[in-house]
């Protein structure tokens, strides 16, 4: 979809009832912005622990009633959209990679952030971002295998995607090993007009 589509729809969208677009704590999953490349208008998605820009993500359910879903939805600003007791955190780990913890589990390696991350609504669009450690937001990094860090649902998957999310700092490691590899972008928030979690757990 081109983006002048994006833009006439996401007003549309914003309007229905019981829509969170003005509500920074309001879910919201996200697509990237970066014209003439081929990240621009991505979705970000969580699977296998890391956050990728394309392919789905990976959810799984034990609940009957709680369907899985191949969308990743965030709320409160970092943390993923999950019914799972405990919640799932959104973190950058000590290489610069953005991530969730595991479900049942605090878990964050040492040398972690938590932030701090923002999400600012808006009319259109809302802007989500990352300035921890002094970073610029975030970037994608190409991946060496189309692999790294990915791992199949349950279900199985399609091949993983190319794009590896991470914190846009100068010293991140990446899997090429080269930052300049990496295209930064703009996290654009789409608000998502429901009231019940998106997912039981991100895997």
């Amino acid at each position: 979809m081109k983006f002048s589509a994006l833009l006439a729809i996401a007003p549309l969208v914003a309007a229905l009832p019981g829509s969170h677009s003005k509500n920074s704590d309001a879910p919201f999953s996200v697509i990237s912005a970066r014209s003439a490349s081929p990240i621009h208008l991505l979705p970000l998605n969580a699977a296998g622990s890391y956050f990728w820009l394309g392919g789905n993500a990976h959810s799984y359910s034990p609940v009957p009633g709680v369907p899985e879903t191949n969308q990743t939805v965030i709320a409160g600003g970092h943390f993923l959209d999950v019914k799972v007791p405990g919640g799932q955190a959104i973190y950058v780990d000590p290489k610069g990679a953005l991530r969730f913890t595991t479900p049942h589990s605090a878990y964050e390696p040492a040398g972690a952030s938590d932030g701090p991350f923002a999400y600012k609504p808006g009319a259109s669009f809302g802007h989500w971002s990352y300035s921890g450690q002094g970073a610029s937001g975030f970037m994608a990094c190409p991946t060496t295998n189309g692999t790294s860090g990915y791992r199949r649902s349950r279900r199985g998957a399609a091949a993983a995607p190319k794009w590896q999310v991470y914190a846009a700092l100068q010293n991140a490691t990446v899997p090429s090993g080269k930052v300049n590899d990496c295209l930064g972008f703009d996290a654009l928030a789409v608000s998502v007009n429901s009231t019940a979690p998106a997912a039981w757990e991100y895997i």
